[in-house]
């Protein structure tokens, strides 16, 4: 089989996408809650308070991958445990920059509102899109980089 076949194999996990995406799920209601605590109590700009919910999920979701989705892969010890967590930043930087520039979009240049209570939460609603856009990226580039899923033991 070829690496390439190997590759493509290893991300078609059914098992293992579904756990992602679970995870994923964890890191938006992460991202969200810092987004919304931040903009709604703080009063810190939508950009900078999605800023701190992507950083505050991208940790939570390493954690849960690295201890579930991804469990079994790698190699053990706190040195592969760091170079995996500081992978994952790097890898996810990608996933970042699609989901900044998708909730910019949303928020700063389409001109809608979404007006409850008299506050207007379009910021948090367009935040969801943003991350499912991105979670794609994240799930490849994650398998095959941070986790190496399609090499025997990872890592």
């Amino acid at each position: 089989m070829s690496g390439e076949s190997s590759r493509v194999d290893a991300l078609r996990s059914r098992v293992r996408f579904g756990k992602f995406v679970s995870v994923g799920i964890v890191g938006a209601i992460s991202d969200n809650t810092v987004l919304a605590v931040l903009g709604l109590v703080f009063g810190v700009s939508d950009m900078w308070a999605k800023a701190a919910g992507v950083e505050t999920a991208i940790v939570v979701m390493f954690l849960v991958n690295e201890h579930w989705t991804f469990a079994g892969q790698g190699k053990a010890g706190r040195r592969s445990f760091f170079t995996r967590l500081g992978k994952s930043h790097l890898v996810r930087s990608g996933g970042v920059a699609v989901q900044l520039v998708v909730y910019w979009f949303l928020t700063q240049r389409l001109t809608y509102e979404l007006v409850v209570g008299g506050t207007d939460l379009w910021f948090i609603a367009a935040s969801p899109v943003a991350i499912g856009v991105a979670m794609i990226v994240n799930y490849v580039a994650e398998s095959i980089f941070t986790w190496q899923v399609h090499v025997d033991g990872g890592e």
